[in-house]
């Protein structure tokens, strides 16, 4: 029975909050729940139906998703941080990807026995595998920084770099249908090519020179870059078919690296609109697939996979690691991980809905193989990758490393003094001061909220084992103690007080003081700080058998004692009651020493 539209559209909505909450309360990439959950609404239960549901507006529907998709991808690309990337990187997103383009392209042909010009199109789609899918493997590997490092910086860049080589490719296939001589295609690819150049360049500019002189208010700054993006995309389709997906990769590129542009605000609008948009994009993508041709290909899909997992990835870091320094640990644990994302499933889509209205043979079945590659590697590597990694004794040792949110003065003092003890220290920070300031002191730091999706890509927290809340903004330390609490376990996660709330305390107030347990209870952050601008210092004393505890507390008055490091290298935080485990290196707060 066919639904109501009304009620399609609610279950969508329903089914992508359902396939996102699973996804963080599993610790998982989100497109493997998204599509699952699609295929059971769509194909096995037939509840979604998006062909009757949206009819002629599904491709651009579709189409306009994925320039937002390719737009965000875009903004992530620096040229400087490129060039400061190792050899390895640098080869795996150009030769390497070249590799991989070849050999699935290869297989496609060979084993489904797909027209060479769509296997073209499925070996340049699957190239490209994503920060989304990358950085939760990445918590749970746990790889050493060589390994972890590559597999990062590869999604990354990747991300745009992989998405204009399958344009081009695309493009060159669609244009030679129409073209009357190879002349004739390669006059036609070049115009297209040069319009998506072109128009990206100049509203790229345009944009960048607009929010650098603040030509649009702050409040309609994220639906004016919106707008303007989704205008470049309709004029290039305009006035050259299919170069719309070009012009947005490139202003995305331009934008992202002009000076004095502060992207951080479009980012974190997107991270909304994908949760929204694009969630429920790919539960409607997923639904219009076709479980019988999937079944259909049986044997010769299941040797594609294989292909795709034991030769492409092997030849591909082969070729990228030749005569590098990685050890053959490493690059075996490379050769295993290279799950595929959100940019092969969201353009594999548009790409056969496009083919499709061009009566193109074997087009349906470019959605099915692409999704069958992105299902198969992301369930593949998530299960096994943990357990290879350990065989191979490529894994980080046991976390302890502490991340701090805040860059403020109590927090890089404190860092200091931690890093002295040789306990890894990374510190966040919204404000561009403080951020700029902990990097001047020599200490790690990543500037932006450390709960958002950019920072679910960039900031590594894979040897991290604390988190401790330093800043003085109490909602953002609440914030911050929910979000890891998930991550690494509300034991592991602590705020400072921030001081004493007045009025009555609402049930999020009541949630969050579990939480607020650094230190002892007159330790709020006003109080850390005044002690310290008045002298304190904080400084770090050996505790053992012959000078305990007792006799450090004669020596000196005035003391907060904040956490003790063990023999074993383990930070414990000192709370209320805790006295200083002996041996032990403690770090207090010293106001007054004798």
């Amino acid at each position: 029975m066919l639904l109501s539209a009304p009620l399609m559209l609610v279950i969508i909505g329903l089914g992508s909050l359902l396939a996102q909450w699973l996804a963080w309360l599993l610790k998982i990439p989100a497109i493997l729940p998204l599509l699952l959950l699609g295929v059971v609404l769509g194909p096995v239960t037939h509840v979604i139906q998006p062909d009757a549901l949206f009819g002629d507006l599904l491709f651009p529907l579709v189409s306009i998703s994925v320039a937002i998709i390719l737009f965000e991808g875009a903004l992530t690309l620096r040229v400087d941080e490129v060039r400061g990337l190792g050899g390895v990187v640098r080869n795996l997103v150009t030769i390497g990807m070249l590799v991989t383009f070849a050999v699935i392209s290869l297989a496609c042909w060979w084993l489904l026995g797909f027209e060479p010009e769509l296997a073209a199109l499925v070996g340049a789609v699957t190239v490209v595998t994503g920060p989304t899918v990358i950085a939760p493997l990445m918590r749970v590997v746990r790889p050493n920084a060589a390994i972890n490092q590559v597999l990062r910086w590869e999604g990354i860049v990747i991300d745009p770099v992989g998405a204009i080589f399958t344009l081009l490719v695309f493009e060159f296939i669609t244009l030679r249908e129409h073209a009357e001589s190879l002349t004739h295609l390669i006059w036609t690819l070049g115009e297209t090519a040069a319009a998506g150049l072109i128009l990206g360049s100049v509203f790229g500019y345009v944009l960048g020179v607009a929010l650098r002189r603040v030509w649009i208010p702050a409040y309609l700054q994220n639906l004016g870059v919106l707008a303007v993006m989704l205008t470049a995309f309709g004029l290039s389709n305009a006035l050259a078919d299919e170069s719309g997906m070009l012009t947005v990769t490139v202003m995305g590129i331009w934008l992202a690296n002009m000076r004095d542009v502060d992207t951080t605000d479009i980012l974190a609008f997107k991270e909304e609109l994908s949760a929204i948009l694009i969630s429920a994009l790919f539960i409607i993508l997923a639904a219009r697939l076709d479980i019988h041709a999937l079944v259909e290909m049986g044997w010769p899909l299941i040797g594609l996979l294989l292909v795709v997992q034991f030769i492409a990835r092997p030849l591909c870091i082969a070729v990228s690691t030749w005569r590098s320094s990685l050890h053959w640990r490493d690059r075996l644990l490379l050769c295993w991980i290279s799950p595929r994302g959100i940019v092969a499933a969201a353009v594999s889509s548009l790409f056969a809905l496009t083919l499709q209205r061009m009566n193109y043979p074997q087009a349906d079945k470019l959605v099915t193989v692409v999704f069958a590659i992105i299902i198969g590697t992301v369930v593949l590597q998530s299960l096994t990758s943990r357990a290879i990694a350990r065989a191979l004794r490529v894994q980080q040792k046991t976390p302890r490393g502490v991340l701090i949110v805040g860059a403020n003065s109590v927090a890089r003092m404190l860092a200091k003094v931690l890093m002295k003890q040789d306990i890894p220290v990374r510190l966040t920070d919204s404000s561009w001061e403080y951020y700029r300031q902990a990097r001047m002191d020599g200490i790690p730091a990543y500037y932006g909220n450390a709960w958002s999706e950019h920072a679910e890509n960039f900031l590594d927290l894979s040897g991290v084992s604390q988190v401790l809340a330093l800043s003085p903004n109490r909602h953002q330390n609440a914030l911050a103690v929910y979000h890891f609490g998930h991550i690494f376990g509300r034991e592991k996660v602590f705020a400072v007080r921030s001081g004493a709330l007045k009025g009555a305390r609402s049930q999020e107030n009541s949630r969050f003081q579990r939480h607020e347990v650094l230190f002892n209870s007159d330790a709020t952050y006003s109080k850390l700080s005044s002690l310290l601008a008045k002298g304190a210092v904080i400084k770090a004393t050996q505790l053992n058998e012959s000078f305990g505890w007792i006799d450090y507390l004669e020596k000196n008055s005035g003391v907060l004692p904040l956490f003790a490091v063990r023999e074993n290298d383990t930070l414990v935080v000192l709370r209320d009651g805790n006295t200083p485990p002996v041996p032990c290196t403690l770090i207090a707060l010293v106001q007054n020493e004798a």
